[in-house]
């Protein structure tokens, strides 16, 4: 989408979560960026004022880690390298990079202990966002070390002759404050950029790109009445006229209570008339029959989206080669899905499965949305004029309650994990290990580990320490909760995994919790403070009933997230509510961070 050519600056992939956020915040500054793999980097090194190495999943002391040319680091070009970047400096240029004897996920405080121009500004205690588990141990020659963490006897680094900066920390998003203070340090104090970017011609940039790839070709369009869906859908309405987009609503019975119907209001009051719906919730259900493995349960959503694709298409004649799918994916889907080079999969995402990627590969796939992020997509939807209703909707997963659903194939009981205890014990709370695994983003990496339940009484900063101490120093742990509502917490050590999947009864049970919990923050006002709000169910029993646990977060763009700060008197009014459902013998509040868990749980 770039108006200006070439690019100041030059961010080199290697695989990190957050490369794209990189480019984005140097574009907000008004400088135009461009992403490049490392093997094309020294093709664009002459044509750039500046270079930022990329986070990504690998140790760059292994054989397979991604390889940069040397001409980078000619010292012609000033270099700022993030967390793996940080380390490729050091490797590269003579200093030293190991494993780290405790990895850093989340909420750090660094210490300055030397200012420069990357740092102007920066007060000399600050609060930053860490991901790794690998450090520099020894800084490279010329080089001296700027700041310091707890953890982190290297957090900062920088040669001010050759102009190159590392930092262990991730400037870009938007936990790090001093973030866009340190990047706007780098881009026009070190590399002298100019301002050159302008997004006012972004609507017609999108609309043409649209043009351009379909051609006299017709779109059939997935929507779920989401934000992403109903944005891309409207972009493509607006660009080929609604007589070449067919929107197709799927009722996959994964929905939320009422979805369908708010759903179908909407888009009436809206005057779409390019959009049928479909009545797929057996088909759904006959699909995750049995299946436990989050990534086998997601695999087979997206291909049954797929199914109904092709029932439509015959239903509508679309010709072989005459029409494309539409869908409405967005960065954060492509990355945690592993599609960049070198990028870990944290989750395979329902538009994600072999299927649509081979269907990429034909040309047969229009995303519109998939360099954006949700906030980004909320601006865009704003702009075209789409609905504050529509717009400011919390995210919902395309699988819907499927993944918030979770099954297992065994019954196990709960345990205790000697290290995870000690660390709970010192902040006056038990800990408990279930043996139910969820996914997590460490490091760049996907983790799955099994659940940590804390008990105990203690407002919601100290169980916040507690899961901060837990993931950072007990290797296997990536997800913690506190119990909210139980009589007595001493009975968790009784709690058993039961042999569950997915049904209608426990998606109903799912769906009346979910509309519980978010009637709740709605009536009290809490809304605002929460970008997203999961509630999660769990075959974990005291007796034959099961666990509701609720995964409330702050966030901007999904890359990076909070969990959200409630009052804790809301939190235990909830869980005494939720605990007069039938069928619910524990609620428990999720108080971990992105990194190092993911918003959802599978």
């Amino acid at each position: 989408m770039s108006e200006t050519s070439p690019s100041q600056i030059l961010v080199v992939n290697a695989g990190g979560q957050y490369c794209h956020l990189i480019a984005r915040r140097v574009r907000e500054l008004g400088v135009q960026a461009e992403i490049c793999s490392p093997k094309d980097a020294a093709d664009q090194i002459d044509q750039s004022r500046g270079i930022i190495l990329s986070g990504g999943p690998s140790s760059v002391y292994l054989s397979d880690a991604p390889k940069f040319p040397l001409s980078l680091f000619d010292g012609t070009v000033p270099i700022l390298g993030i967390c793996y970047g940080h380390q490729v400096l050091a490797q590269t240029l003579g200093g030293a990079v190991r494993a780290g004897q405790t990895h850093e996920y989340g909420k750090a405080v660094i210490e300055i202990i030397g200012h420069d121009t990357i740092l102007r500004g920066v007060p000399d205690r600050q609060t930053v966002w860490m991901s790794h588990g690998d450090e520099v141990v020894t800084v490279p020659p010329g080089f001296r070390v700027l700041a310091r963490s707890e953890s982190c006897g290297i957090a900062v680094m920088a040669d001010l002759t050759k102009k190159f900066f590392g930092l262990q920390f991730h400037p870009e998003v938007t936990e790090t404050p001093c973030g866009n203070n340190i990047i706007e340090n780098f881009v026009f104090k070190i590399c002298h950029c100019k301002k050159d970017w302008k997004v006012e011609n972004l609507l017609e940039r999108l609309k043409s790109q649209i043009r351009l790839q379909v051609g006299s070709r017709h779109v059939l369009f997935f929507v779920s009445g989401g934000v992403d869906s109903t944005v891309a859908f409207t972009l493509c309405s607006d660009a080929l006229g609604p007589n070449r987009v067919t929107g197709v609503f799927v009722d996959t019975g994964f929905m939320r209570k009422g979805e369908r119907q708010e759903i179908e209001s909407t888009f009436a009051k809206r005057g779409w008339n390019n959009i049928r719906f479909e009545d797929a919730e057996q088909l759904f259900l006959d699909a995750v029959v049995e299946i436990a493995d989050p990534e086998e349960k997601r695999k087979r959503i997206g291909e049954t989206f797929l199914k109904v694709q092709r029932k439509v298409e015959t239903d509508l004649c679309l010709a072989t080669g005459a029409w494309m799918l539409g869908q409405g994916t967005i960065y954060p889907d492509t990355i945690e899905s592993g599609f960049s080079d070198k990028s870990a999969v944290i989750k395979t995402h329902h538009n994600r499965v072999a299927a649509i990627e081979k269907m990429i590969e034909d040309g047969l796939i229009l995303e519109p949305l998939r360099d954006f992020y949700k906030d980004e997509v909320r601006s865009i939807g704003r702009e075209i004029g789409l609905p504050e209703t529509i717009v400011a909707k919390n995210p919902f997963p395309g699988p819907g309650l499927a993944v918030r659903c979770l099954c297992s194939t065994e019954e196990f009981h709960a345990q205790t994990p000697n290290a995870v205890r000690d660390v709970a014990r010192g902040f006056g709370l038990n800990a408990w290990g279930i043996p139910i695994r969820t996914v997590g983003v460490q490091g760049d990496h996907r983790s799955y580990s099994n659940l940590v339940i804390l008990t105990g009484e203690a407002d919601l900063p100290v169980y916040s320490e507690a899961s901060r101490k837990i993931t950072r120093e007990v290797r296997g742990t990536n997800r913690i909760t506190f119990l909210v509502s139980l009589a007595s917490s001493e009975a968790v050590g009784n709690a058993k995994v039961q042999r569950k999947f997915i049904t209608k009864d426990r998606l109903e049970l799912l769906r009346e919790a979910d509309a519980i919990s978010h009637k709740m923050l709605e009536n009290e006002g809490l809304a605002s403070d929460v970008w997203q709000f999961p509630v999660v169910l769990l075959p974990l029993a005291l007796d034959h009933g099961e666990t509701i646990a609720l995964r409330p977060v702050s966030s901007s763009d999904a890359m990076t997230a909070r969990h959200a700060n409630l009052p804790l008197t809301f939190i235990q009014r909830l869980g005494r509510k939720l605990m007069k459902l039938h069928g619910v013998d524990m609620v428990l509040y999720d108080v971990t961070d992105k990194p190092p868990a993911t918003i959802e749980w599978e």
